[in-house]
């Protein structure tokens, strides 16, 4: 017996698009009436598969006042959900949970002149999200936008992202990560070595201080983890709500 699917927690959406940017990474473009969210936060997606309903979380890549909902995916091995995902049509129901939630929010991150953003994978998501809003432009004099993957067709969302760049070409920064190819566009090595050696900081011509910089990081585990201890070496702080710092952080898995 399938389980039932809570009309007050769910809605029934419809497939606008899906989107194939390599052989592992998709998005998937979604029509649904869902609560209104707040750009960086994540949803979970649903599909009744076999006689279960099965869902995981995923950030929103758009932002609050778009039409359509996208969110960005990498195909799970053996994962039921993904892999049914990259089967479906437009005009395909997927179930949207209403209400959105995360901390990953401009709301949480204090004030300064420098917004960094680092990400890795498909957690460069809801980074995409919080640009698209005029929030950041009105709150941060400058803004970095890394995002790291191993391959440069990995790079998705480029059009997503000259379309920032040219709507705010004083203002925005983005740096791409390749770690396991050489290009002549992007930075090969990992996040918190290009923090620890100085080329992040030399390629975006600003310096990460405790005076003037608020750093996001959201990506994997290790990441993060590794991000967040380099950048507690150069004094800077984890962000609390009752002792606000200057690092800001989602794991991604």
């Amino acid at each position: 017996m399938t389980k039932t699917i809570d009309p007050k927690r769910w809605c029934e959406g419809r497939v606008h698009a899906l989107r194939q940017w390599t052989d592992k990474l998709y998005s998937i473009q979604v029509e649904a009436d869902v609560d209104t969210f707040t750009a960086g936060q994540f949803t979970k997606l649903g599909l009744i598969i076999g006689d279960e309903f099965v869902s995981r979380p995923y950030s929103y890549v758009t932002a609050p006042d778009e039409a359509l909902r996208e969110f960005y995916f990498i195909i799970v091995p053996d994962g039921p959900l993904t892999n049914a995902m990259i089967e479906l049509k437009a005009g395909d129901p997927i179930h949207v949970m209403r209400k959105a939630a995360g901390f990953l929010t401009l709301s949480e991150v204090p004030p300064a002149p420098h917004l960094w953003m680092l990400s890795t994978g498909t957690a460069i998501g809801p980074f995409l999200s919080i640009l698209k809003t005029e929030e950041p432009w009105q709150r941060y004099q400058r803004i970095v936008l890394v995002h790291a993957v191993r391959c440069a067709e990995e790079l998705s969302f480029a059009e997503t992202v000259q379309a920032i760049q040219n709507a705010h070409p004083d203002q925005f920064n983005f740096i791409p990560f390749v770690s396991r190819e050489d290009t002549d566009f992007a930075i090969r090595a990992r996040v918190p070595a290009a923090i620890s050696d100085g080329r992040l900081e030399a390629r975006a011509g600003l310096a990460i201080t405790p005076e003037s910089s608020q750093i996001m990081i959201c990506g994997n585990p290790d990441m993060v983890k590794s991000t967040q201890s380099v950048l507690e070496e150069r004094g800077l702080a984890r962000n609390k709500r009752r002792a606000p710092g200057h690092i800001t952080v989602e794991n991604y898995w």
